[in-house]
């Protein structure tokens, strides 16, 4: 039955692949080779399996190149994002420090002349009481005076009766001329009790003119107050999740950036409003709120520079390996892959510790950085610094390349953590969702 089956395949080949036979003829003899059914049927089988591995491998090659641009693109996106960002941040932060060094300005002036009309109604005020003492004092002798006046009209109408009649008349006339004297000296002290009193009036409609101005001034400054503060929680948030997300303490992180840059003065001064003693100004406590925030803002610019939030490859690339167990073996960083040559760069500021050969990684560059972090780029095809040097976010390091224990052109890229490897992906994610 076995012997069967066989010549019915047999039979099925030779109808669909007749034998064939190729001659090969020389000067002295000629040969044949004899193509059996099933050895055509391997050369067809062959054939059909690398036509289709050949389509196979062209369409996964476009696949990768067009999903390497799409990720190139989105990256000079977010790039471009991050910039437009900073930019719109930077110059609110400007406008809004302006509005509040002119409120601060126009406070402090309407303060200044409040506190002129104040004084000048207290002087006025003081002359108003130094005035009715002496108003007092004029009509007391006044009255005194008209007392006398009755006693000397009382004393003349005797001494008219006396012969020496010329000498009374005399004494009456010095009588009323005192008396005369004394009422223009009141009627003068009264015209200036009345003007004093009409610009005590005016000080007091002028100062309640100068308390509204000041209220409506003080309502402008909340409201100014109130669009940078959420401006600064807009912008301060977002910066605390990235370093959390990232794994950094931000306070702590914070606390060593400020050590390192303990210098005051300059426009983060704080506010004073006033400096007569007592509770500290509402306003200059919101100030300094605000300008705490504004420094905290630059305290983590500055520590986002130092910390490796960008990607090292910012050309066409795709990603062939990360970080995590391979082979039964940790893989340490992320494999970016790409043509040799694609400029590889720094993905924060720091130092160059290592430039040069390095066994399975091939050419690498070691940079150290603040907080403990250091980065790696392996299997580099050129390496453009060295050790000591001090290069920048962005700064162009060295050239992709094949050397060391690798299978194809790629960037190994690591994050070391006190010497520990962590996910590169954490701190280049991190930095994307907030640049």
């Amino acid at each position: 039955m076995r012997l069967r089956f066989t010549q019915r395949v047999h039979g099925w080949l030779e109808k669909r692949f007749p034998e064939k036979r190729l001659f090969l003829r020389s000067d002295q003899e000629t040969r044949f080779i004899r193509l059996r059914s099933e050895t055509q049927l391997v050369a067809w089988t062959g054939a059909a399996l690398v036509l289709a591995w050949t389509i196979i491998a062209t369409a996964i090659l476009l696949m990768d190149s067009i999903g390497s641009g799409n990720f190139r693109a989105q990256a000079q996106r977010n790039q471009l994002v991050y910039e437009q960002r900073l930019n719109a941040l930077s110059s609110e932060r400007d406008i809004r420090a302006e509005e509040a060094v002119a409120a601060q300005n126009r406070f402090n002036a309407a303060l200044t002349q409040i506190s002129m009309m104040q004084s000048e109604l207290l002087r006025s005020e003081e002359q108003r009481r130094e005035l009715e003492t002496g108003l007092e004092v004029v009509q007391s002798t006044l009255r005194n005076t008209m007392v006398e006046r009755e006693d000397a009209r009382g004393q003349l109408s005797l001494l008219q009766q006396d012969p020496d009649g010329q000498k009374a008349a005399s004494l009456g006339e010095e009588a009323a001329g005192t008396v005369d004297l004394l009422a223009a000296a009141l009627a003068d002290t009264a015209a200036e009790r009345d003007l004093i009193a009409a610009d005590a009036q005016f000080a007091l409609n002028h100062a309640a003119e100068k308390e509204l101005e000041l209220r409506l001034l003080q309502d402008k400054n909340d409201e100014i107050f109130r669009q940078l503060e959420e401006a600064m929680l807009v912008s301060v948030e977002p910066l605390d999740k990235m370093f959390r997300a990232a794994g950094m303490n931000p306070e702590n992180l914070l606390s060593q950036v400020r050590r390192g840059y303990s210098g005051q003065g300059g426009p983060l001064t704080p506010i004073q409003f006033s400096t007569r003693g007592g509770p500290p100004d509402p306003d200059a406590m919101r100030a300094n709120q605000i300008l705490g925030a504004m420094d905290r803002i630059n305290l983590y610019r500055i520590a986002a520079e130092r910390a490796p939030f960008d990607i090292p490859v910012k050309s066409n690339f795709r990603f062939t390996s990360g970080f995590g167990q391979r082979w039964g073996r940790l893989h340490a960083g992320t494999d970016f892959a790409g043509p040799v040559g694609t400029p590889i760069y720094s993905t924060a500021d720091g130092v160059v510790t290592h430039a040069g050969w390095s066994s399975g990684y091939g050419r690498l560059i070691k940079i150290q950085h603040e907080f403990g972090i250091e980065t790696r780029y392996a299997h580099l095809n050129r390496i453009r610094v060295s050790v000591g040097e001090r290069v920048s976010r962005g700064e162009r390091i060295g050239d992709m390349g094949n050397s060391g224990r690798s299978t194809g052109p790629h960037l190994h890229y690591e994050v070391r953590v006190g010497g520990t490897p962590v996910n590169p992906m954490i701190y280049i994610r991190a930095g994307q969702d907030v640049f």
